[in-house]
């Protein structure tokens, strides 16, 4: 005796359509996969605290017109001299440089080391959203001896 699978007409037999996706098995996945990360995590980082040496690179020429973008303590932007919002500076680069590639320019952050990590990442989005992705970041030359 044969099932009917598709058709016209009713009968014992028939099998009507389910077209709902059943979700079940890929939340169990996906529940599994963050419980393995969740646990593996903590392993990856390093847990041993060293102190590490002082890093002597040469000194990288700057480039003929370098353009600053500095971070006050209390989280004010300057583009160069000028004021601006966090959320300002990508658009304000993009009218400063004009028609040339952004993704040539290399951007140099001067930041306090009091900023916040949530500022300073502000100012990272806004320059990777307007395509400036070389960036430098600047830190106060020490004493060689």
């Amino acid at each position: 005796m044969a099932a009917k699978l598709s058709g016209g007409g009713g009968g014992k037999y028939q099998v009507e359509q389910n077209s709902e996706i059943n979700v079940t098995p890929f939340v169990d996945i996906m529940l599994v996969l963050l419980i393995i990360f969740m646990v593996a995590a903590p392993l990856a980082a390093p847990s041993v605290d060293v102190t590490l040496p002082r890093a002597v690179a040469p000194l990288a020429p700057n480039p003929p017109k370098p353009i600053y973008i500095s971070i006050t303590g209390d989280g004010q932007a300057y583009l160069g001299d000028y004021a601006l919002g966090l959320d300002q500076i990508g658009s304000e680069l993009q009218a400063q440089i004009g028609r040339r590639n952004p993704a040539d320019e290399r951007i140099f952050i001067r930041a306090d080391k009091s900023v916040r990590y949530g500022d300073f990442m502000q100012v990272m989005n806004s320059l990777q959203d307007n395509g400036f992705y070389s960036v430098a970041l600047v830190g106060e030359d020490t004493d060689r001896q």
